[in-house]
């Protein structure tokens, strides 16, 4: 049995698992296999296994139609928008999925909104170079946090808001006033969302319904300094016009740990995006959650060499 363990970046997995238990030949790839669908398939031609690093390498019917020796598809995390479940069904591909936990990517959502607004990336940069202190930060008691889902990220988000004395608001297209109270959270319609918020967090699912969903007119109920921060998928938010109202200074910021295309491209408007602080999809990239994922890849993968495949996706 030949396994591919996907978008190693900083080359831990080989450490976090037994692979060796499974007697198996296992390759580690710690750079990006990239967009193209020839380079993607001629990297995986003959492996049996591939284990997928969240949605960094996708895995859609075009590229599964030409891996006819690929028997097992692992999943970190309990969902994968970017593996095609019908088609590996179809072709005879089993999908199993591994263990996820929503804390460290509520913790990194915090570290945004504090380097945002405490200017953490000017302040480093000027006493790393000799300097002081330059800019002028704003506190968070009394401010308002708006949600954009409160799921499971988004209540630890809430949580954390509330114990900061912030007031905190929530929309998604199926919240209650009821269940929002349960969490010390009012529950608002979208527009007040957007207009009221001093902080405004992306916490949904993307998906159908959520493609797209933050745009030009959401973006413009903002206040002139309000902040937006996401941590959960770049799609939700359309990217062009996010980028248009901060180069037109229409919004005070952006938070963001997410982008449309990832790796994030060299030369992307991103990277020279005015009031942004960036990070590179970092939400739940912790040793904790590693271990989750990659010991229960190894325990995925020796279920499905016994026969026996556990925690498998369906379509």
């Amino acid at each position: 049995m030949k396994i591919a363990v996907l978008d190693d970046y900083q080359d831990v997995a080989r450490t976090l698992a037994d692979w060796d238990s499974l007697g198996a030949e296992v390759t580690f790839f710690k750079e990006h296999l990239g967009h193209d669908d020839d380079a993607v398939v001629g990297a995986l031609a003959g492996f049996d296994v591939v284990v997928a690093m969240r949605e960094r390498t996708p895995l859609r019917e075009p590229r599964l139609e030409r891996l006819p020796d690929l028997r097992l598809i692992v999943s970190t995390g309990r969902r994968n928008a970017s593996i095609d479940l019908a088609a590996a069904q179809r072709l005879g591909i089993t999908v199993s999925h591994t263990g996820y936990v929503p804390e460290p990517t509520a913790e990194h959502t915090w570290a945004l909104i504090h380097a945002a607004t405490r200017h953490l990336d000017v302040e480093l940069g000027a006493i790393a170079s000799g300097g002081w202190q330059t800019t002028l930060g704003r506190g968070l008691a009394g401010r308002t946090l708006g949600l954009l889902g409160l799921g499971n990220l988004g209540t630890r988000v809430a949580k954390v808001g509330l114990a900061f004395g912030m007031n905190v608001i929530a929309w998604s297209q199926n919240l209650t006033a009821e269940r929002a109270a349960e969490h010390g959270v009012q529950r608002v319609e979208k527009a007040e969302l957007f207009a009221a918020s001093d902080i405004l967090s992306v916490h949904l699912v993307l998906s159908h319904r959520t493609r797209g969903l933050v745009g030009e007119e959401d973006l413009a109920l903002m206040k002139p300094d309000a902040l937006l921060v996401n941590t959960s998928r770049g799609p939700i938010v359309q990217e062009d016009a996010l980028l248009e109202a901060l180069q037109a200074g229409r919004i005070g910021g952006a938070a963001l740990d997410v982008y449309d295309i990832e790796p994030l491209p060299a030369e992307h408007p991103w990277r020279t995006a005015p009031r942004t602080i960036l990070t590179p999809h970092l939400g739940y990239v912790t040793e904790e959650q590693y271990r989750i994922f990659y010991q229960d890849a190894v325990e995925d993968i020796a279920a499905f060499a016994a026969g026996a495949p556990v925690r498998v996706m369906e379509p």
